[in-house]
């Protein structure tokens, strides 16, 4: 079946690098464009960056634009986000995405809290 395993998530005080990785598994990882998300308490969920199936386009947020980073490992059915000068303000669920043509995947989620 379809699997999303997001890990890496952690406290971290403010400035410091975290990195998420999310493993893919049950369907065909380089046909689908990744993305990550994430859903701070009491707000909706957010869109934070998102990587094409051959990487050759990527997007960001405003919000995570020069601190975060996404890549994609296809042989490795695995997607990143590099995430660099934290603030507290990113505190939140990341959640991995699998967007086909046809269809649409989550993970379950990693929790990312930033504080002193």
């Amino acid at each position: 079946q379809v699997q999303l395993v997001e890990s890496g998530g952690d406290l971290v005080q403010p400035g410091g690098s975290l990195r998420l990785s999310c493993a893919a598994s049950g369907f065909t990882f380089s046909n689908y464009d990744m993305s990550w998300y994430r859903q701070a308490p009491g707000k909706e969920r957010e869109f934070v960056a998102r990587i094409i199936t051959g990487g050759s386009f990527i997007r960001y947020a405003d919000s995570v634009k020069g601190r975060f980073t996404i890549s994609r490992d296809n042989a490795k059915n695995t997607v990143y986000l590099q995430m660099n000068s934290l603030k507290p303000e990113d505190t939140a669920v990341y959640y991995c995405n699998a967007r086909g043509r046809w269809d649409n995947y989550w993970g379950q989620g990693t929790q990312v809290t930033v504080s002193s």
